[in-house]
This record gives structure tokens, C-alpha cells and sequence, in this order.
């Protein structure tokens, strides 16, 4: 069982596991929540760690990082890609209706989709460039 009551398997883990166990105890050790004695004897039971149970004894006490800057801005780049992804969808689908009503009355109408996209890419446009404010505060 880990701090929360949830059962941590007994499965064996990756190299990458280790690395991102011992980012949290170097964050910690960082913080002041470890002295440098303790760290070093948790760093080094997490490089001979074998399961996800023995790395999670070793972290179960200390918060997680905060996520870097980088990371942040590479999550919020995905998130944004994928709301123009959802714009496109919903191109297709509005220009598809229009095109089987042109179709269907014989004649070229007016492109209605180009307002409800027009106001979609507007906010995402809006919100690529409006300065977004930091954990602690600070403003882009």
C-alpha cells in the first residue's frame, strides 16, 4: 500500500522510474526537506530499487516537484494543438453541413461556417498571445 491506501504493485521498474524518484529526492533535498544524509541513503535504496513498492516507501513523505517552466509550456503548446485539432474537426463537420445544403438546393449559398470559425480561431489566437500569470504570480 502507498501513503494514500492504494496497493503499488510489485512490478519491477524502469531506469526512467529511478531517475524521476530521484528528481523528487533531490527537490526535496533541495526545499530543506531532507537533510544530505538522508537523501544520500534514499538516493542510493532508490538506485538498488527493484519495484514500484520499494520506490514508492522512498517518496511516499515528500510532495511532488512542481512542474518546470519548460514542461508547462510544452503541456500548454499540447493542449493548444489539440484545441485547433477540435477547430479543424468542426470545420469539416460545419463545411460539410453547408456543402449538402448547397448541394441539395442546387446553388451556392453563403460559407455561414466562416463566422462560428472565425470567433473559434479568434479565442485561440487570443489566448496563445495573452500574458498568462506563473504559479508564484509573475506574469509572462
Amino acid at each position: 500500500m502507498d501513503g494514500r491506501g492504494e496497493h503499488v504493485p510489485a512490478v519491477r521498474v524502469s531506469d526512467r522510474e529511478r531517475d524521476a524518484a530521484l528528481e523528487v529526492l533531490a527537490a526535496a533535498l533541495a526545499e530543506g526537506r531532507l537533510d544530505a544524509a538522508e537523501h544520500e541513503d534514499r538516493a542510493r535504496s532508490a538506485l538498488r530499487a527493484r519495484t514500484a513498492g520499494e520506490l514508492a516507501a522512498l517518496t511516499r513523505d515528500l510532495p511532488a516537484p512542481a512542474p518546470a517552466r519548460s514542461e508547462r509550456d510544452r503541456k500548454d503548446l499540447a493542449e493548444w494543438l489539440a484545441e485547433w485539432r477540435y477547430w479543424l474537426g468542426g470545420a469539416v463537420i460545419m463545411s460539410g453541413i453547408w456543402g449538402v445544403r448547397c448541394a441539395r438546393e442546387g446553388e451556392l449559398a453563403y460559407y455561414w461556417p466562416v463566422t462560428p470559425l472565425g470567433v473559434w480561431a479568434a479565442v485561440l489566437i487570443a489566448f496563445a498571445i495573452w500574458p498568462r500569470e506563473d504559479a508564484d504570480g509573475a506574469k509572462d
